[in-house]
């Protein structure tokens, strides 16, 4: 079974990495409790959405971007190899060609 907020944890904890900083920092940066976002990043504790645009906004990285990550690794894991790079044309169609990543 694939558990998101595993999924979402792992995304965390690799951005937090990447961009070198401790748990303390990001927890201190985004006001949350240093033992909630470890448990968090541990697949422990679902995040509220609130607290997710606080720790991305404390890593500096959008939410879009943590969102499309953990996405794209539910993919994998669910078998799907081929990402879609371009909005569905049923949806442009809705919100208007300046969407399309074409």
């Amino acid at each position: 079974m694939i558990l998101v907020r595993q999924e979402i944890g792992d995304v965390l904890r690799d951005f937090r990495l990447q961009k070198g900083r401790t748990l303390r920092q990001v927890a201190g940066k985004a006001s949350v409790a240093l033992g909630y976002l470890s448990e968090v990043e541990r697949g422990q504790k679902e995040a509220s959405s609130e607290i997710l645009a606080s720790v991305a906004e404390a890593l500096d990285v959008p939410i879009s971007t943590i969102m499309r990550e953990v996405g794209d690794r539910i993919s994998v894991l669910e078998g799907i190899q081929v990402f879609p790079d371009v909005v569905p044309d049923d949806l442009v169609a809705e919100v208007g060609p300046e969407l399309s990543l074409r």
